[in-house]
């Protein structure tokens, strides 16, 4: 990786945690400098705009969970997939309760003043909606696959909000056991 690439990525990886610490609005471009260990008049050389830093974490969150998907389709079956997903919630459930969902605090925050950039932070929700209703399509559940989509994660982001608001990640493992339970039933 060369020093330019590598500046870059620690002032994604930089932005991404501070973001998800203490949100969008409240995370200055200082704040990203120094948390990067880059000089601030050097920020503006990578991004000219918070805007742009915004754009850069939608597509490294995007990125993630495209990874997370290719990974879950080597599960297995379409159980074993949601599963994996489950898993997920239940692996993070320390972070979670600490800070929130990333994606799930970040879209609630930009989509509060709306626009474009809320607009493509939604889509990592709605990318995540499509795979887990084909996964449902696959478990024979056409008709009501979107809907099982959507409370699948509705249900995962709600136990993330509850855990993170009382500061308890045990609400996230007495949620996912129960999801997975659900799953294996199906």
């Amino acid at each position: 990786m060369n020093r330019q690439s590598d500046k870059r990525s620690r002032l994604i990886e930089a932005a991404v945690r501070l973001v998800h610490e203490q949100g969008f609005a409240r995370t200055t471009l200082a704040d990203i400098a120094g948390a990067a260990g880059v000089p601030l008049g050097n920020v503006y050389y990578y991004f000219k705009t918070k805007d742009a830093i915004g754009d850069a974490l939608v597509a490294e969150h995007a990125g993630h969970y495209a990874t997370l998907r290719t990974r879950w389709e080597q599960a297995g079956d379409a159980q074993s997939r949601l599963t994996a997903f489950v898993q997920m919630t239940a692996d993070n459930r320390a972070v979670l309760a600490g800070s929130g969902c990333p994606v799930g605090t970040l879209c609630a925050e930009l989509h509060k003043a709306g626009g474009p950039l809320a607009e493509r932070a939604g889509a990592i929700f709605a990318e995540l909606l499509g795979w887990l209703a084909r996964q449902f399509r696959t478990l024979g559940y056409d008709a009501d696959a979107a809907d099982l989509a959507l409370h699948l994660l509705s249900a995962l982001q709600g136990v993330s909000l509850i855990a993170h608001s009382l500061g308890d990640p045990g609400y996230i493992d007495r949620e996912t056991s129960r999801l997975t339970g659900w799953i294996q039933s199906l």
